[in-house]
């Protein structure tokens, strides 16, 4: 497809192919008797995803039919020993059914499967999804294993997530703790522990085995499988699936991501957390003995299936191996688990680099969330309704860095005086590209002029907006709290739901990155108009950027988090209300005229950059006088 320049006649070209499609539309509406075959098929459809729908278990939790025996039946424990050799034992046990033991605190409830001893449900209590349906992690046992494949000494491959745990409640103090045991007797066992706090997320975890020395062969690899799949909990899958990544910590407090696409044994060495991350929600294992290896896999289910965004149910599939040395024979790893939201401000609290969960932005960008727009943003949302609380930020921001946006103004104001002179020098030197640059570079000299202080404060600025461009989709407090006509400032607002999807687009329309196009269309209007000068060969067209940022805003944003927009409308808003009291009230081009003229007058001492420049420009053109004689 040609890249067309988006000037107005492009607008309202674009406004109309909208109304003929409309139009269109209208016209191939289908006969009654077309509406009939297509309910047909829309029933015949819908009944198919019904039967889909009905085991959505994932393949990688493909259900093995466990062995189960009555201890009174010698054949079947004979047949059972044959199969499990040692591990017969806790086929025989009361405990050898499917059957599930909650423990829960004030903020989370956890049910666990006696077979393969995980859990099979995780449920966060406070939250809610887009609609009204709690959030689960793990949900019916089928979005998630957890999986030790070990070999043992009688030549016996065995995985645990087939075998029968027995359950045991206990109280210590406020805590709760569930002991799942894999039995090979009454004394000798492989365990799960797991200690559910009051009020916390974090889950303490335990895998340890008792007397398994002349069980588990130590010679072969024992291989800890944990694997899931990110149930969908947002408004927009796609909008979901971007912030949804595999993430991990390594030698001590590095860390890394797969990032939105797709990755296969991707491997790291000494990692000591791992982070199945579902933009606000997460599943985190921790380790305090780090894995000396772990292999991961990342799937972009959303983003390579044909349903609709409104029909996607899970984003991702991750998957994480990690083989476990034995001790003396013998597994201890001190673990914990946490389900729970990716709030800074709660990940933060257990200091275990957990707030790397978080995308904040890299670099200097993230140390300026953490140290100064999360606790700012906290402090103005403690006593301010959220949507206000961004505009009065926004206001803040801008209010603070209106010094720099005053020095780059006036940098353009210069540059204006001096256009009528700088066309002059190009006309006059036009076939002569380095006496150009010389009178050029003299004429600043004289006029006082730096060229490049009109970019040095744009991008003082880049850091501060990048860091926003972060912080409003990673704030979790944003999450399903309103402002005017958005409903959530964590997600998109939409105003209209469009009969079709337009591509890039979406299918809805929303309001808040319209004005925060219309915004950023009238700013670049008055600093384009500034600086705008005759158009050099082989330079990007300005009026065509003019024209394309905001377009491209107005698409990329549809989708895009209503509270991002809203501080993007509202910093254009006001960056325009400082420029127009710059211009009319504060600088005076008259003034800087007549300034100029006075600096032409001046003697200038150049200083011992400007003189090599000048010499090495100097001997450049008399090397190309030689070269033509």
């Amino acid at each position: 497809m040609e890249e067309k320049k988006f000037d107005l006649n492009s607008i309202i070209g674009f406004a109309l192919i909208f109304g003929i499609i409309v139009w269109m539309f209208y016209l191939n509406q289908p006969t009654p008797e077309e509406i009939e075959a297509e309910k047909a098929k829309e029933e015949q459809v819908a009944n198919e995803k019904e039967a889909d729908n009905k085991d959505t278990t994932p393949d990688f939790v493909q259900e093995s039919k466990p062995i189960v025996v009555n201890p009174q039946d010698s054949v079947a424990l004979s047949n059972a020993k044959s199969q499990l050799g040692a591990f017969a034992y806790s086929a025989s046990l009361a405990s050898a059914k499917e059957e599930f033991t909650k423990v829960e605190n004030e903020v989370l409830s956890l049910k666990v499967n006696n077979r393969g001893g995980y859990i099979s449900e995780a449920l966060l209590k406070n939250f809610k999804t887009y609609d009204s349906v709690p959030v689960y992690l793990i949900k019916d046992g089928k979005n998630a294993s957890l999986n030790i494949n070990f070999g043992t000494t009688d030549n016996r491959i065995l995985n645990t997530k087939d075998l029968f745990f027995e359950p045991t409640v206990t109280k210590n103090g406020e805590n709760t703790i569930l002991s799942m045991k894999l039995k090979v007797s009454d004394t000798k066992y492989l365990e799960y522990r797991y200690e559910l706090k009051p009020n916390e997320y974090m889950v303490d975890f335990t895998i340890r085995s008792q007397g398994l020395q002349q069980v588990i062969n130590s010679s072969q690899t024992v291989n800890l499988d944990w694997k899931l799949q990110g149930i969908r909990h947002a408004k927009s899958a796609a909008y979901e699936n971007r912030y949804t990544e595999l993430k991990y910590e390594y030698d001590g407090d590095k860390d890394d991501y797969l990032g939105a696409g797709e990755f296969t044994d991707d491997e790291e060495e000494n990692v000591s957390w791992i982070a199945f991350n579902q933009h606000f929600f997460t599943s985190v294992l921790l380790t305090d003995t780090p894995f000396k290896k772990a292999s991961f896999t990342s799937k972009n289910l959303a983003g390579s299936t044909d349903l609709d965004d409104k029909d996607i149910k899970v984003t991702k599939e991750f998957s994480a191996s990690m083989p476990l040395e034995l001790q003396g024979g013998e597994l201890n790893y001190a673990m914990d688990w946490y389900y729970g939201p990716t709030d800074y401000r709660i990940v933060n609290t257990y200091d275990r680099n957990l707030d790397e969960i978080v995308p904040l932005g890299w670099g200097i960008f993230g140390i300026i969330n953490k140290y100064l727009f999360i606790p700012f943003f906290a402090f103005l949302s403690s006593f301010l309704p959220y949507g206000i609380a961004i505009i009065v930020m926004t206001i803040i921001v801008r209010i603070v860095l209106s010094p720099v946006t005053y020095k780059s103004y006036v940098s353009q104001a210069k540059m204006k005086v001096l256009r009528p002179e700088i066309t002059e020098i190009n006309e006059k030197y036009k076939d002569n590209a380095m006496k150009k640059q010389q009178e050029t570079m003299a004429l600043y000299g004289k006029a006082g002029v730096n060229p490049m202080s009109g970019c040095l404060p744009a991008l003082m600025q880049i850091p501060v907006f990048y860091a926003l461009f972060n912080f409003f989709p990673s704030a979790f407090q944003l999450r399903q709290k309103s402002f005017l006509w958005a409903d959530d400032l964590s997600s998109y607002d939409n105003i209209a739901q469009l009969p079709f999807t337009i591509p890039f687009y979406g299918d809805h329309i929303s309001l808040f990155p319209i004005l925060a196009s219309v915004a950023i269309f009238i700013y670049m209007t008055m600093t384009t108009g500034q600086t705008m000068q005759t158009q050099q060969p082989g330079m990007p067209n300005m009026k065509f950027i003019m024209y394309l940022s905001p377009v491209m805003m107005l698409f990329f944003f549809n989708n895009y988090a209503s509270g991002l927009s809203l501080y993007y409308f509202v910093s254009n808003l006001i960056t325009i209300g400082i420029m127009l009291v710059i211009k009319n009230v504060i600088i005076n081009e008259d003034k800087i005229h007549a300034k100029i003229q006075e600096n032409k007058k001046k003697p200038k001492k150049q200083g011992k950059f400007q003189k090599k420049m000048k010499e090495l420009m100097e001997q450049a053109e008399q090397q190309k006088n030689t070269k033509k004689k």
